[in-house]
């Protein structure tokens, strides 16, 4: 059937601490592929709901990712966050080749190395809130520091310039108007900075994953220059952000849960289940993400999306469609078998850092747990004030006691 007249306005600025966007969940119930107006782009584009669409969008090559390059898309941010080299805008075949050689610096081998990493910074800094004694803020002493000092110690980032380009991604996520031409800068900062440093890792290599990639090889297959510094670069931006924030996130989903973090400290070789479904109920961000451009016309869920149309999908969506889930806006730490959710995203672009991630998570939380055994919010959780500025979603503090 031809699309309704109907265009669904989309500010996607929902903030209601870890609450579902009303919005999202009235698309998914009423109108699961939707023509939809989002603040910055130009023009429309269709948003994609249900879990088997998403699946569908994400997996299919009649979708392209990379014809967005060049395109004024409908987005979230003043400025586009990717780079036009960033993998995160590539198809197959050109996205594999960068997946395969990137995903050899994320061997097992690897990852347990960056636990043994994390492990270390997270006892340090728990031992320095447990010395200043409650309360504390968990974003300030854990939250905040855990993923940029494991990031940029994976990265050998020196300490000296951790701060500032923290300070630049931080820049490219704001949602306002009057941040765009700061958001330019930043990126434009960011960049050159990794270019000098991947140009030194790649003639002087040492044990630091930009190094891993460097001399990462695909039979004759390397990263070139711009792919080596835009992949530096991603993986900074989303070693971090998105991983201070879950941290927050998680913790206060806890603490505000005793039931749940009552069995978790009972049974704690639950806990790697227990962040599988945390990771799914969470509404870790706002709205949507990087587009993709229908190459041919294509019918999904009945609504025929034409050639040339953006299309943006919601992984928050398709981690809550009953079809797929049940019971799916219940959090269930003891949900049977792994819940395939979309947090990381899928198909050819599903996170490529997702297992450092979930490393840090797990340390993070299950340290946490045996250290402070009587670790409660230290104010009424309706007082917590939440980020409004950003697409992310998060606790601008989480302070606790013990």
């Amino acid at each position: 059937m031809e699309p309704g007249p109907h265009v669904w306005n989309c500010p996607f600025d929902y903030a209601e601490g870890l609450e579902f966007d009303p919005t999202l969940k009235r698309l998914l119930t009423e109108e699961p592929v939707a023509r939809i107006r989002l603040p910055h782009g130009e023009g429309e584009a269709w948003l994609v709901t249900k879990y088997d669409d998403v699946r569908t969008v994400t997996t299919d090559r009649r979708f392209s990712r990379s014809a967005v390059i060049g395109r004024d898309f409908p987005r979230m941010t003043p400025e586009p966050i990717v780079q036009d080299e960033a993998i995160n805008v590539m198809d197959p075949p050109a996205s594999s080749r960068l997946r395969s050689l990137v995903s050899k610096a994320f061997a097992p081998r690897h990852v347990e190395r960056m636990r043994a990493r994390t492990q270390h910074v997270v006892d340090e800094l728990l031992e320095r809130m447990a010395a200043q004694g409650p309360p504390a803020d968990l974003m300030e002493s854990l939250a905040n520091p855990l993923p940029l000092t494991t990031i940029c110690e994976v990265l050998d980032i020196p300490e000296r310039d951790q701060a500032q380009l923290r300070a630049h991604a931080r820049t490219m996520m704001n949602v306002t108007v009057e941040n765009r031409e700061r958001a330019v800068r930043a990126k434009a900062d960011m960049r050159a900075y990794f270019e000098t440093l991947t140009a030194k890792r790649r003639q002087h290599p040492g044990e630091d994953l930009i190094s891993a990639l460097a001399t990462a090889r695909d039979g004759d297959e390397i990263l070139n220059d711009q792919e080596l510094t835009v992949m530096a670069m991603v993986l900074l931006i989303t070693g971090q952000d998105t991983t201070t924030y879950e941290i927050g996130n998680l913790a206060y989903t806890l603490l505000t849960r005793p039931e749940e973090l009552a069995m978790l400290r009972s049974r704690p070789e639950m806990l790697p289940q227990a962040l599988d479904e945390m990771l799914r109920f969470i509404p870790f961000r706002k709205g949507v993400g990087i587009p993709r451009v229908a190459l041919e016309d294509v019918e999904l869920s009945g609504v025929t999306i034409r050639a040339g149309d953006i299309v943006h999908v919601s992984y928050l969506t398709a981690n809550r469609d009953s079809r797929k889930f049940d019971r799916p806006d219940e959090l269930d730490l003891a949900r049977e078998g792994r819940t395939a959710h979309m947090t990381f995203g899928w198909g050819g672009h599903h996170c490529l850092g997702a297992p450092l991630a979930v490393t840090e998570l797990e340390v993070a939380l299950k340290t946490l747990l045996d250290r402070f055994p009587e670790l409660r919010l230290a104010k009424p959780a309706e007082e917590i004030r939440w980020n409004t500025t950003s697409i992310w979603r998060y606790p601008l503090e989480l302070p606790v006691t013990w």
